[in-house]
């Protein structure tokens, strides 16, 4: 039902509080400021065309989020950027020899810092399969369940997706601390530390 200004009062309640997270999971998918305006306003277009579809006591953050994430595929034609993912059993295993190689003392020094715009840059950088799974379950709070749903996939991809992000976001970061000079230059395996 709509009211004499052509808008769901229902939908305006339940999609427009989302807006803010929206646009920024949209910032996250695009990486333009401009581009995700573009998408958040196509998102909520679509959503509001097809708000009889929407399940009335679902998440509407995570159906928004689902739209917003197939209109970006669906308008850049991003879809076939699709990459495999690793052995989750590998990387688990090399983050922790790489978390054993720098100490768990890293935390401690991280969190005196301001990370903020440096955390932001490096979740921008990861490609695109993880990074939607990290901002999603990071920075939304969103559950592995909700996750999948949002995008398509088996709980175990967004999980072994998770890690391999958190992993290279770890990577990313330590380099970043060391080079701060807040962590100590790592050296390759076997070779002396001087």
């Amino acid at each position: 039902m709509t009211d004499e200004t052509g808008t769901h009062p229902k939908f305006d309640e339940e999609a427009m509080r989302w807006l803010p997270d929206v646009m920024r999971f949209a910032l996250s998918l695009t990486r333009d400021r401009s581009e995700a305006e573009d998408l958040v306003q196509d998102t909520y277009l679509t959503a509001q065309r097809s708000w009889q579809q929407f399940q009335a006591g679902t998440d509407a953050k995570a159906w928004l989020f689902t739209i917003a994430r197939h209109r970006f595929y669906r308008l850049d034609q991003r879809a076939d950027r699709q990459v495999a993912t690793d052995s989750p059993e590998l990387e688990s295993l090399a983050a922790a020899a790489y978390t054993m190689q720098h100490g768990m003392t890293l935390t401690d020094e991280f969190e005196r810092r301001d990370m903020r715009e440096a955390v932001r840059r490096s979740m921008y950088a990861l490609p695109a399969v993880y990074r939607e799974v990290a901002v999603l379950v990071d920075w939304h709070d969103q559950t592995y369940e909700s996750v999948a749903q949002i995008l398509g996939v088996p709980i175990g991809t967004v999980r072994s997706r998770l890690f391999r992000a958190r992993r290279m976001l770890q990577e990313e970061l330590t380099a970043y601390a060391e080079d701060l000079g807040i962590a100590r230059r790592s050296t390759p395996l076997g070779a002396p530390q001087v």
